[in-house]
């Protein structure tokens, strides 16, 4: 098998770009130590990423807000947001989101 060297460069290239970002704050924020307000600060970032990556799914299609009727995974998520609020369970939340949007595309 040949090895095309402009390929592997473009390979290691793309995973320095991906590893330094990740690694460079790790190391640097290991060595600080952050104030109270900070650590209560980064402890809301994960919750606001999945907030917008899932608003982001739910109520946008193709770049524009959907209309609400006929938008299913804003129905199906009713039930999945329920479920994870009241049993904290993330295969049951899972469980319960897939089943919702099989059976609204089935019967809707």
């Amino acid at each position: 098998m040949e090895v095309r060297w402009s390929i592997f460069l473009i390979i290691l290239g793309t995973s320095l770009v991906t590893f330094l970002p990740r690694v460079l704050p790790l190391l640097i924020l290991n060595r600080l130590q952050l104030p109270d307000w900070g650590i209560r600060w980064l402890n809301y970032v994960p919750i606001a990423v999945m907030a917008a990556l899932v608003g982001q799914e739910l109520f946008l299609e193709d770049g524009s807000l959907a209309p609400f009727p006929a938008n299913l995974e804003v129905i199906a998520a009713i039930p999945t947001f329920l479920m994870a609020i009241l049993s904290r369970s993330l295969l049951g939340t899972v469980l319960v989101g897939i089943v919702s949007i099989m059976v609204l595309r089935m019967f809707v």
